[in-house]
């Protein structure tokens, strides 16, 4: 049976070379490429698809929600978040949020088809240092401050923290600024910080933007 899936990624060049990739590994595999996230859902709406591979760079909304969108649609469908962020800063949410799997992208293209061939065996694809955090917070029963944030607040943070302006944010996660300012002020409420630039701080402390 043929094995399908669907590469969600706003970057051409990256997308291409992970169909490449895959295509080779899975010889008769049919592998998609969606650039933006409306041709995605609605890819995924339309047809069936084994797997998807999930950046959390999209414009508009975040990957992470996007991956709990695809979860709503197919239950079933295998999610890899294949992204440039490290591991300790977004990997424990996207697990949470939905992700069976989470690969950085400067890692080998054996490791690709090595993690995809795992997630779509039914196991998840964890490295041991994102296991090791995992294993921490059951362990300790505590996880990070940012943990109080919900995914939007999550990545208008790290917006935030990359230097973007409120009118920057606004258009590019298609809100109003008016919108983007209450969310700026729900985190610094719930960080119990009291500037942007505390913000800032915290988000380079915490590794949440490179």
């Amino acid at each position: 049976m043929t094995t399908r899936i669907l590469i969600v990624d706003d970057h051409a060049a990256v997308g291409r070379g992970v169909k490449e990739i895959l295509t080779l590994e899975f010889g008769l595999a049919k592998c998609e490429v969606a650039s933006t996230v409306p041709a995605a859902l609605e890819k995924l709406q339309r047809e069936a698809w084994d797997a998807a591979i999930v950046d959390l760079n999209l414009p508009g909304r975040g990957g992470l929600e996007v991956v709990q969108a695809i979860k709503e649609i197919n239950p079933k469908i295998r999610i890899l978040v294949y992204t440039m962020h490290a591991e300790e800063e977004l990997g424990v949410r996207a697990l949470m949020a939905g992700a069976d799997g989470y690969l950085t992208k400067d890692r080998a293209p054996e490791d690709l088809a090595s993690a995809m061939r795992q997630i779509l065996s039914g196991s998840r694809y964890i490295s041991p240092g994102l296991a090791h955090e995992l294993a921490e917070r059951v362990l300790t029963g505590k996880g990070n401050v940012e943990d109080q944030l919900s995914n939007r607040e999550h990545q208008i943070l790290r917006a935030i923290a990359s230097g973007k302006t409120p009118t920057e944010i606004a258009d590019d996660l298609a809100l109003s600024i008016k919108t983007v300012s209450t969310y700026r002020s729900r985190i610094l409420e719930k960080l119990q910080l009291k500037t942007t630039a505390d913000l800032i701080r915290y988000a380079i402390t915490k590794k949440l933007v490179e």
